[in-house]
């Protein structure tokens, strides 16, 4: 999204600066996140979809042009929880539409205002805002089931011997090792998995 300004919150006390300049938790309590994990679980879109917000141009003007950056334009990258590919794959747009609304009535949900008003447009008065589902991912950067981790995130452990092999990143084809968020061991954005393959090279020499 790329706002026109960032949105007020409901708690006053805190400015929107502060809010958006690291990591802004949307619906993401314990009892809001198992609701939309069961809701997804059962075939559905969740009620108020748990997200992540994160404001680059606060930390980095530069990626906005002078126009934007003079008048306070700020963006903002949605990062939204418990929607997996499944839920997408029947009907991708009609999904993706649904998908959208409820994410930003989640959002609304903490603002003072709603986010929609506050949307940059462009010159043919679009709203400035881009929607990526999993499926889309799937499509355009090969990202199975558009999952950041390659896969569901699992326990760092075997529970059979063939699961993982010595390092966690081993796989059916003895050259072919996982370098990222797919393996077993690590995953996620730790960088564990690089040097986890690296020492599984390492000891077979």
């Amino acid at each position: 999204m790329l706002l026109a300004r960032l949105p007020r919150l409901r708690d006053s006390t805190v400015a929107p600066e502060a809010a958006f300049g690291g990591t802004f938790h949307v619906n993401e309590g314990y009892g809001q996140a198992q609701a939309a994990h069961d809701q997804a679980a059962a075939g559905r879109l969740p009620d108020a979809p748990p997200c992540e917000i994160y404001c680059h141009s606060l930390s980095d003007p530069s990626i906005l042009g002078p126009q934007a950056q003079v008048a306070g334009a700020q963006t903002l990258t949605l990062f939204g929880l418990h929607q997996p590919a499944a839920l997408f794959r029947a009907d991708p747009e009609g999904a993706r539409e649904a998908a959208l609304a409820a994410t930003l009535r989640s959002l609304d949900s903490v603002l003072a205002e709603p986010i929609e008003p506050l949307l940059w447009r462009t010159p043919s008065g679009e709203p400035c805002l881009e929607v990526r589902t999993p499926v889309d991912l799937e499509a355009e950067v090969g990202l199975p089931g558009g999952n950041i981790f390659h896969r569901p995130l699992q326990w760092p452990w075997a529970e059979r011997a063939e699961d993982v092999g010595r390092w966690g990143v081993e796989t059916a084809w003895p050259r072919v090792l996982l370098c990222g968020a797919g393996a077993r061991r690590g995953g996620g954005v730790s960088g564990i998995p690089g040097r986890a393959a690296a020492m599984a090279v390492l000891a077979d020499r």
